[in-house]
């Protein structure tokens, strides 16, 4: 109960803050988040350009981790995890609040679906795409322009927030996965995982072992 409502009052407050205490919107917010999704990059700042894609990642990285609590959940972790895509960790935090304490076994079946989320190609791919957008950023980005952005605009500013809140909870829901996998959270793999923002939880979905080969090793036994 105390985690939910923890996670409920995390959501209630970045949200008020978000929309209340943020820096107010200068009115081009739409048409920039237009040209960022249709990549008309043409005299963005690549921090700007490298952080909204950075976005995509995390629901990647959540679903990975999330979309394996299958049937014990009375809620499915996929819905808020699409939404996560426009709406980060707006749409994932209401999730971590109703969702069950997972069970440390696999829940349901094994699906092409879970097979993909499980896989360490699709770690790789998100290693290798995260890496290349962070050089980008820091070679290419103005930082004294960002820094500006970020204090007069809202969505820069709340972009920025949101990225940092999705890395400060993504540790809350890695110990259940690695339950899973028969993976210790004294390994120094989990640990890397919760103290390195954003690679850690990369490089986490790279070396993890299988889900399916904890489960068929532990019905063996």
């Amino acid at each position: 109960m105390a985690r939910k409502i923890g996670f409920g009052l995390i959501w209630l407050g970045f949200s008020f803050y978000a929309f209340v205490l943020a820096p107010p919107d200068q009115g081009n917010s739409l048409e920039l988040i237009q040209q960022l999704a249709t990549m008309n990059w043409e005299g963005i700042n690549p921090f700007v350009i490298a952080l909204f894609n950075l976005m995509g990642i995390w629901p990647m990285i959540y679903g990975s981790v999330l979309l394996a609590d299958g049937c014990e959940q009375k809620i499915s972790a996929w819905p808020f995890a699409s939404l996560s895509f426009a709406f980060g960790a707006f749409a994932l935090l209401p999730y971590l609040a109703l969702r069950q304490s997972p069970q440390p076994e696999l829940a349901g079946e094994s699906s092409r679906n879970l097979k993909f989320w499980d896989s360490r190609g699709l770690g790789l791919g998100l290693l290798v795409g995260g890496v290349v957008l962070i050089a980008f950023g820091l070679s290419q980005g103005d930082w004294a322009n960002f820094v500006q952005l970020w204090q007069t605009s809202r969505f820069i500013h709340v972009m920025s927030l949101d990225f940092c809140m999705l890395s400060l909870v993504f540790p809350a829901i890695l110990i259940a996965d690695a339950n899973r996998r028969g993976l210790s959270i004294q390994s120094p793999l989990f640990w890397g995982a919760v103290l390195v923002p954003f690679l850690g939880p990369l490089v986490y979905l790279c070396l993890r072992p299988s889900l399916y080969a904890n489960a068929l090793q532990t019905t063996e036994g």
